[in-house]
């Protein structure tokens, strides 16, 4: 299964590399970056594409037909579009979340950013999002953007995973580890 999935991942990541390259020779990184926001939101929001992406019952034709349709009704530029409809010729719209996510880190690199994963037993404020996010920046030197998403199983505090690393302030993680200490000590 893993094989697989590194499979996916190398076919996804050269559509990705092919499609950047060409939207940094054209200069239209920025306008690319936003496109795949809503193509993400689209496949996340929607079964039927999902479906469309992964069901061997659709034939190459039907696949390139509605991703066509898709990228026209979102207005998506004609070289995100191209490459949606060669992927689906080449049967590789399984690929597209890894496709999505090559694609976001590969403009992120560009951009001198980074993604940190936030996950907090509360919503964070706006000016808790803008003091995390500019700490993190001093530590890593790049612009970072925040993926925030709430765990009520936390209880409080959060964890932090930026690039490799992981920071987890959280008390659960908290109350298991004084667990283990006082079953070490009993």
């Amino acid at each position: 299964m893993a094989n697989s999935a590194s499979i996916s991942a190398d076919i996804a990541g050269r559509y990705a590399q092919a499609l950047f390259d060409l939207a940094r020779d054209s200069g239209g990184i920025d306008a690319l970056s936003g496109q795949l926001d809503d193509l993400a939101l689209a496949y996340d929001a929607s079964q039927d594409l999902r479906d469309l992406t992964l069901s061997p019952l659709y034939d190459r034709q039907q696949q390139e037909t509605a991703v066509g349709a898709l990228a026209s009704r979102m207005g998506l530029a004609p070289e995100l579009a191209n490459t949606l409809r060669l992927m689906a010729r080449n049967r590789r719209l399984f690929t597209l979340p890894q496709f999505l996510a090559r694609l976001r880190d590969l403009i992120a690199e560009a951009k001198g950013e980074t993604t940190a994963d936030v996950v907090s037993a509360q919503a964070l404020t706006d000016e808790q999002k803008a003091r995390l996010g500019d700490t993190l920046a001093a530590k890593s030197g790049k612009t970072v953007k925040l993926n925030a998403r709430v765990d009520e199983s936390l209880i409080g505090g959060m964890i932090v995973k930026l690039g490799s690393q992981m920071i987890d302030s959280s008390i659960r993680s908290k109350l298991a580890s004084l667990q283990n200490a006082m079953k070490e000590v009993g």
